[in-house]
């Protein structure tokens, strides 16, 4: 197996840059999953690595080895794409073994390695079949097999879950998770979905316009996003910005002037910084006394079993907090929020950096 380092890297198509300048560094076993909005060059990166596109400039090394001008052929990686890639001709046995044959790979190690991949991906009743007799899912894990029987130094996943539908995309993301901690090798992962990031990775790279915006733990992403655009892209429903500075009476919503009650820690901070944009995630407002936060009217109510989702307007746009279940309030009803102590954030509102 082997770690993965990118250094100064950049890609250009004529005179459009994708990828400005990146430096990134994958260390061996580790699982990692770019995400990021389309466009923002997430793919052209894993391309890159694959050997699928040439660099424009900046070094690639795979374990110690430089890997620039080295053919997809010989990198010893193995991708799994979004649309599987099946040879529809072929019985799953044989797309799974295909690559072994062309190697040279005697007949028993093939056997051998194609079954334990079945079993692992729990595809051996399936083996005599061709993938068209195969459902989006079934296919999807024979596509991994035929990786997995390939024993390569790294596997790398273009957004292999989006022609899954919901319910199957939460258990073959499960299994591929399962599947890293079993096999013990290096894995990079793409994807646009946030949930798939934080419940998959080891790390995270966040990309915006072919720029790394943070890279770490998804628990570190999510409490402590470094920027305005990574607190707003992490976490479903959205975090919820407002404009927000310091007066005499201590903070107000810059639209509107209504009083915001902040924790010490973040109320010095505004006050060092004069203004700024406050964020808060849904599930961190909570529903208090009247006399204790901020009055709002209810817009919209979607109870979603587990929890509930309140949309209310203020300062100037809207805003949802998730609460617990057993609230149910009205459209139309006046319910008072206010943030929970120590879980908001705040950004600069001029370059969309954290406010430490």
């Amino acid at each position: 197996m082997a770690s993965i380092s990118i250094r100064s890297l950049v890609k250009r198509y004529g005179n459009f840059t994708v990828i400005p300048d990146l430096n990134l560094e994958i260390a061996d076993h580790e699982f990692v999953v770019f995400v990021g909005p389309s466009g923002c060059g997430k793919s052209t990166l894993l391309r890159i690595i694959a050997g699928l596109e040439p660099i424009s400039s900046g070094d690639l090394y795979i374990g110690d080895k430089r890997v620039n001008g080295v053919q997809a052929a010989q990198r010893d990686i193995a991708m799994v794409f979004q649309d599987y890639a099946l040879y529809p001709h072929m019985k799953v046995y044989d797309n799974m073994s295909f690559a072994l044959e062309l190697r040279g790979v005697p007949n028993a190690e093939i056997d051998a390695r194609v079954k334990r991949a079945a079993a692992l991906l729990h595809i051996e009743p399936y083996l005599d079949r061709k993938p068209k007799e195969l459902s989006g899912g079934q296919r999807q894990r024979v596509a991994m097999g035929r990786a997995i029987v390939r024993n390569p130094k790294a596997f790398l996943f273009d957004e292999p879950l989006s022609n899954l539908d919901a319910k199957l995309r939460g258990q073959v993301r499960a299994e591929i998770k399962a599947l890293s901690q079993e096999l013990k090798t290096t894995m990079v992962f793409v994807t646009h979905d946030q949930i798939e990031a934080m419940t998959m990775a080891d790390r995270i790279v966040v990309l915006q316009s072919g720029t790394i915006q943070q890279y770490d733990t998804p628990e570190i992403v999510y409490e402590r996003p470094a920027n305005q655009f990574v607190a707003g892209f992490i976490g479903s429903p959205a975090m919820n910005f407002f404009p927000v500075e310091w007066r005499a009476e201590g903070a107000i919503l810059s639209q509107g002037g209504t009083a915001v009650p902040l924790d010490g820690e973040t109320a010095n901070r505004l006050r060092r910084a004069g203004s700024a944009v406050l964020g808060i995630r849904p599930e961190h407002f909570a529903v208090v006394d009247a006399a204790d936060g901020i009055a709002v009217n209810v817009r919209l109510v979607e109870p979603l079993g587990s929890d509930t989702l309140i949309h209310f307007d203020l300062a100037g746009g809207s805003a949802i907090a998730r609460v617990d279940p057993a609230l149910r309030p009205k459209v139309g009803d006046r319910i008072t929020v206010r943030p929970q102590q120590g879980k908001t954030h705040l950004f600069d509102a001029a370059n969309g950096q954290v406010l430490r």
